[in-house]
């Protein structure tokens, strides 16, 4: 399918071919008849992207920090692969638009094939043949509205929100300064609710266009006489500010034109430097509204699918998309004369230099071909082949960040290593990865890697709720499996997979435990054999604080920071060691409303006398290094720093080896590649990979009860 993406790096807008997407439970899969493009969030997209280097940094000086950040903690060439990674990954565009539903994931019981709708939402939303949306950000269209009017609906949605923030009865007079795209709407909103509307702008064709649909206008030069006039010169009750500038002048605009204790709604990009005489003169009620509505920005509502009772939350983001396609239906609202420039899909750079250009555009459409049939969820860029003699076949599910910026690169020429296709739910970061990494195809069906018989070996790196049921499918299907941490979110899946691997003639299993493979981690552990002593080891992990709504926060999905990353230390002490912890002891600091039980101590106990203790903290100082190891045992003290440097003290001399940050990502690689071609036991003893893991739950279910735990094995 086509789908327009923007290059961040080189300020290109591109439509592309890439895999129809895949609808995961509660998604419905929507293939577009009509998406609206925006004039104002992507503009300021594609303006971003064609600025250069110093320009990007410059307009966002927020991202500069975090690559000077990096920088210093992990190098200049790891700095400088994130930050060109970042501007390497294609950037959907689009989150407004209408089609009809041609596929429904599990779960879905709101909507069915051939049912018309608008969709809403960035990376939803987007300008492509197929979209996958969730049933909280999709709204029934009815049959007397045409779909080109129906892609409106998210921009009609944004300034219903705005305008139910505003409280206003009917009668109220109102004022609104903007008449873009966002206003326009925002004035039609308001005059369908029985409001007195008043539009204002500095466009002398916009107050007209405004006009000829029936509104009453006038330009800003005439702002001040005319709303005398309007209001008997009483002043607004509210005023909706909706044009999109640095400046502030809307703002001083609203306070002139509104009545005492009247209500300003800021609803569209305006700068907020306010005047307090103005607005304490008044006592102005300024309020800033957030996109459609509540739900926007919650994960639980918008992915998840989880409603909010309408007792509670009458206008969700939901509800208003549904109420404004409504007002399409009645007639109440017509934005037919809205439609400036109609583009077919293939010409979509031509709408993004419309835009950008300052001309006369205001509802610029993307119109799309009426598609037959089922939408292609494959891309394959070389011919089927079979593999030659003991090459690994690989199959990659998932195509995020890990997979593009770390992984991939990592394991790019391994020897005996052939990438024969790569899967991702959305497809279009799958076909991307796929074309840039030489995979023979790329879809969106994970299904199709793990049946794939040119597939022998399986990476999964999708999020962690998957991870254990993809593990189990591929290791079915025969496929020897690298399962990025972590292996599994509870002791359920843990047990099915020690199962599986128990049957006869099992396929190979390896976990992302990258930094046991590390140079300087081995060098450590050579040391510390030789001296034949128990240990004690000290881990500090200086991991940062995550927002609130990041998936990896979520019991179901992500299974917190210790279960989704805390692994990763717990298993380097295990290697350390020698043999997997029995007993495990967990407290954390209080979250205090900020954190999500991510600043952590965790102390392991293991059956040769050797104690390890983890301290995992998100409330430090980004600036500080994120690892740091000390290790003691028989004489010999060992500091390890980011996998940068390793110092070994010993009889009062101290030997120091390290230099660039090497985190085993590739030596991991090529020990399950040699593995699989040549034979041998599993890179990581399937004992201290189910003894880690259980010991993970242990810390967890010690946290729950302030216990130890001991762990059977």
């Amino acid at each position: 399918m086509k789908q327009v993406l923007q290059n961040l790096r080189n300020g290109k807008t591109q439509v592309v071919e890439v895999p129809a997407p895949s609808p995961g439970p509660g998604l419905v899969l929507v293939r577009t008849a009509a998406s609206l493009v925006s004039a104002g969030t992507e503009r300021t997209l594609v303006e971003f992207a064609g600025k250069s280097l110093l320009g990007k940094a410059a307009s966002r000086p927020d991202l500069l920090r975090q690559a000077l950040t990096k920088a210093r903690r992990e190098g200049l060439l790891a700095a400088a692969q994130a930050a060109f990674g970042r501007l390497g990954e294609p950037m959907p565009m689009g989150y407004s638009s209408a089609g009809t539903v041609v596929e429904v994931g599990d779960g879905v019981t709101e909507y069915k094939v051939g049912d018309r709708v608008a969709c809403a939402g960035g990376g939803y939303a987007v300008h492509a043949e197929y979209a996958v949306v969730p049933v909280n950000l999709v709204a029934p269209i009815a049959d007397n509205v045409d779909l080109e009017q129906a892609a409106f609906s998210t921009l009609g949605a944004i300034a219903l929100h705005g305008f139910r923030l505003a409280e206003q009865q009917v009668g109220a007079r109102m004022a609104v300064i903007g008449l873009g795209l966002l206003g326009q709407l925002a004035a039609s909103v308001a005059a369908a609710a029985g409001c007195q509307v008043l539009g204002i702008d500095l466009d002398a064709e916009r107050v007209k266009l405004a006009r000829r649909r029936g509104l009453q206008a006038a330009t800003n030069a005439q702002a001040e006489k005319s709303a005398r006039s309007f209001t008997a010169g009483q002043g607004f009750d509210a005023v909706l500010g909706c044009a999109a500038t640095e400046s502030s002048e809307p703002l001083a605009l609203a306070a002139e034109l509104a009545r005492d204790r009247a209500t300003v709604v800021v609803v569209g990009d305006v700068g907020m430097q306010i005047s307090r005489r103005q607005f304490y003169a008044k006592e102005l009620n300024v309020i800033v509204s957030r996109s459609y509505g509540p739900g926007r920005y919650d994960p639980g509502y918008e992915e998840a699918g989880l409603d909010y009772p309408i007792g509670q939350v009458r206008w969700t983001e939901g509800r208003n998309l549904a109420a404004f396609a409504d007002l399409l239906a009645s007639g109440a609202v017509d934005v037919s004369a809205l439609i400036s420039h109609t583009f077919p899909i293939d010409a979509a750079p031509q709408a993004y230099e419309l835009i950008s250009g300052g001309g006369a555009a205001l509802g610029v459409l993307l119109s799309y071909p009426d598609a037959k049939g089922k939408p292609a969820k494959t891309l394959t860029f070389t011919e089927a082949k079979p593999l030659g003699k003991d090459v690994v076949g690989l199959g990659v599910l998932g195509a995020g960040n890990f997979a593009r910026n770390t992984l991939l690169p990592a394991i790019k020429g391994i020897k005996g290593l052939e990438l024969v296709g790569i899967a991702s739910a959305s497809g279009r970061a799958a076909g991307d990865l796929g074309q840039r990494f030489g995979f023979r195809y790329a879809g969106s069906d994970a299904d199709k890697i793990i049946k794939d018989k040119q597939v022998n070996a399986v990476a999964i790196l999708t999020r962690h709720h998957l991870h254990a049921e993809q593990t189990l499918a591929a290791l079915a299907a025969g496929k020897a499996v690298y399962c990025e941490k972590p292996l599994a979110l509870n002791e359920q899946e843990l047990a099915a997979i020690e199962k599986a691997l128990a049957q006869q003639n099992a396929p190979l299993l390896i976990v992302g435990y990258n930094r046991r493979f590390a140079p300087l981690a081995i060098e450590l552990k050579q040391a510390l054999d030789e001296g034949g002593q128990p240990l004690a080891a000290h881990m500090r992990v200086n991991a940062g604080r995550l927002p609130a709504e990041h998936w990896l926060h979520d019991p179901a999905q992500g299974g917190g920071r210790l279960l989704g990353e805390g692994c990763h230390f717990i298993d380097f002490l295990t290697f350390l060691v020698g043999q997997a912890p029995n007993l495990v002891y967990a407290q954390a600091l209080p979250d205090g409303g900020v954190y999500r039980q991510d600043n952590l101590a965790v102390t392991l106990s293991f059956p040769d006398g050797s104690l390890g203790t983890l301290h995992y903290l998100a409330n430090g100082d980004s600036s500080i290094a994120k690892e740091r190891l000390e290790v003691f045992s028989g004489g010999l003290v060992a500091e390890l720093d980011d996998f940068r440097q390793l110092r070994l003290t010993e009889n009062g001399r101290t030997l120091s080896s390290g230099g660039r940050q090497d985190k085993g990502h590739r030596a991991a690689w090529e020990h399950f590649t040699a593995t699989l071609r040549q034979g041998g036991p599993p890179p990581i003893g399937y004992g201290q990979i189910f003894g880690g893991m259980r010991a993970t739950l242990a810390a967890l279910e010690s946290l729950k009860t302030g216990q130890s735990v001991l762990i059977n094995g």
